[in-house]
């Protein structure tokens, strides 16, 4: 009866939304690396076990009266619901349950409540007996100042430390995974130092003069050696013990150069793990960003001008130099596949990726990059590069909103003005970033002496004008032009010099800035 009891109040959990927010919350704030909460609540809480650490020191010979007291119960308070959240958040015992509840059901076999919480409170015991754990309880104890031995915990919230700093818990991490290495390492320094104590007392302990007394002084002077500190309290006098003494200190330099190289080779191994934690932490901060998936020659150019304009973004490549060239050029860059979901999702791509740039020269990677994205996000803004041309179709069936085909468009710029100089002086201004050199959309007023006018009557070169291309309302026929389909009409590529302007036409112009002010000023006077 108990146990159908606890089974319902798992059922209705599991379906509240309250608590599921609620510990997705605290889980958020306590445990994600990624979330922007968990590293303001991480530096809270060092502030408040660094202040609690200093105001128990002072108290020791100083009384703080009322407010130490106060003080103290805050902290204690706040270093046990800490405590508590955390072990909450552990794992889910609703979960454990239902399933241990759901197995009986499917085998139609009764079902026992004490295997199930039998199962809960190992999976809690687990984590009460983690190192940290156990520190957060110690840390609680030097609140008991009745009792004055308990003070020496006071350690133990410096200990803490571990937790909110994620370098130091990295470190801590390293260590353990090393440990097998390190107890090994142990045991042959504690060998060493055995051996080497052993000796010294033998050799140095009867001697006239000696410094050696007792055992406890050669593992003193054995320990002391082999760190190579030297401290020279306790030296050997006699030639066999100072043998004893160099045999040490080269034994010493192996430990500590053994020692060196473990901890080294770990923690840089450490160091991506490291990085990327900080990366989704940065990324958090951001409401949307974009995503440059590839560092190539176009993708660089994207980064580049996307900077510029102050814009968030994050380059995703699967090549290891590419990405520290992206870092070392200062962006976020991230190794890793694009096409990869999971990666996608970890990067929160439902939403907080506002636009997805695939700029890889493999169209076949960039089709399945859109494909993925698309699938993750309806809504996200897709633009694919295609190298080729029958890829331009694919990726817009992928679901790619813009498909931009480089090679094609650069031919189609060369054939259309390899015999205008002033041209390509514009577009090589524009592409080399002279700030001098910009594009412009000028819009034709009804009425204006452009209005109706063919290409050659209005003599852009006269103006030291490039036309680029003319946006016109949809269905306008052009039999020696190259036309585009946009949202909000045709633009067409390059038109003749007899192909008519109409008011509302939109005139995408190359110039120096003087040049389009000009023309701007001049299009609406009486003459051009």
């Amino acid at each position: 009866m108990i146990g159908r009891k606890i089974v319902h109040l798992c059922y209705l959990l599991d379906d509240n939304q309250t608590y599921l927010r609620t510990k997705r919350f605290f889980y958020g704030l306590l445990s994600d690396p990624t979330s922007p909460m968990r590293t303001r609540f991480d530096v809270t809480m060092i502030v408040l076990v660094i202040a609690s650490v200093s105001i128990l020191v002072y108290e020791i010979k100083q009384d703080l009266g009322w407010f130490g007291d106060a003080f103290e119960i805050f902290i204690v308070t706040v270093f046990i619901i800490e405590y508590l959240l955390r072990a909450w958040i552990y794992n889910d015992s609703r979960s454990i349950i239902i399933e241990q509840y759901e197995q009986a059901e499917f085998v139609h076999a009764e079902f026992h409540i004490a295997p199930a919480l039998k199962k809960v409170l190992r999976e809690k015991w687990r984590y009460a007996t983690s190192p940290l754990a156990i520190i957060d309880l110690l840390a609680i104890l030097p609140s008991l100042r009745g009792v004055r031995f308990l003070r020496i915990f006071l350690l133990f919230r410096l200990f803490k430390l571990f937790r909110y700093a994620s370098n130091v818990s990295e470190f801590a991490k390293v260590l353990a995974e090393k440990r097998f290495e390190l107890a090994t390492l142990g045991l042959i320094a504690g060998f060493i130092v055995l051996a080497s104590s052993t000796a010294i007392y033998v050799l140095e302990g009867g001697l006239d003069g000696s410094q050696i007394d007792t055992l406890y002084d050669a593992v003193y002077w054995s320990l002391v050696t082999v760190s190579t500190v030297g401290y020279g309290d306790i030296i050997p006098h006699s030639p066999e013990g100072r043998f004893v003494a160099m045999i040490l200190i080269v034994s010493g330099i192996g430990f500590i150069s053994f020692f060196t190289s473990i901890i080294v080779s770990a923690f840089a191994a450490k160091l991506n793990t490291l990085r990327e934690q900080r990366l989704f932490a940065e990324l958090g901060r951001f409401q949307d960003f974009t995503l440059i998936c590839g560092y190539g020659r176009v993708g660089e150019v994207v980064v580049e001008k996307l900077a510029a304009e102050k814009a968030h973004l994050l380059v995703l490549e699967k090549e290891p130099e590419k990405v520290e060239l992206a870092r070392s050029a200062g962006y976020l860059a991230l190794q890793g596949d694009a096409s990869d979901n999971a990666l996608l999702e970890r990067l929160h791509i439902q939403d907080s990726i506002k636009t997805v740039v695939c700029s890889t020269g493999d169209d076949v990677v960039n089709v399945f990059i859109t494909l993925t994205a698309r699938y993750l996000n309806k809504n996200v803004l897709i633009v694919a590069r295609a190298n080729k041309r029958e890829s331009i179709r694919k990726l817009q069936l992928a679901g790619a909103d813009y498909v931009v085909a480089p090679f094609e468009a650069v031919s189609r710029v060369v054939s259309a003005y390899v015999d205008q100089p002033i041209a390509f002086d514009a577009l090589y201004g524009i592409l080399s970033g002279n700030e001098d050199i910009s594009t412009d959309a000028v819009v034709v007023p009804a009425g204006s002496l452009a209005d109706g006018k063919s290409i050659d009557t209005i003599d852009f070169p006269h103006y030291r004008l490039v036309l680029f291309g003319i946006v016109s309302p949809k269905g306008r026929k052009s039999a020696h032009t190259s036309v585009f389909e946009l949202d909000e009409g045709d633009f067409h590529f390059h038109p003749p010099g007899d192909f008519l302007v109409a008011s509302d036409d939109v005139l995408v112009l190359f110039g120096d800035e003087f040049s389009l002010s000009h023309f701007k000023d001049k299009l609406g006077k009486s003459s051009l």
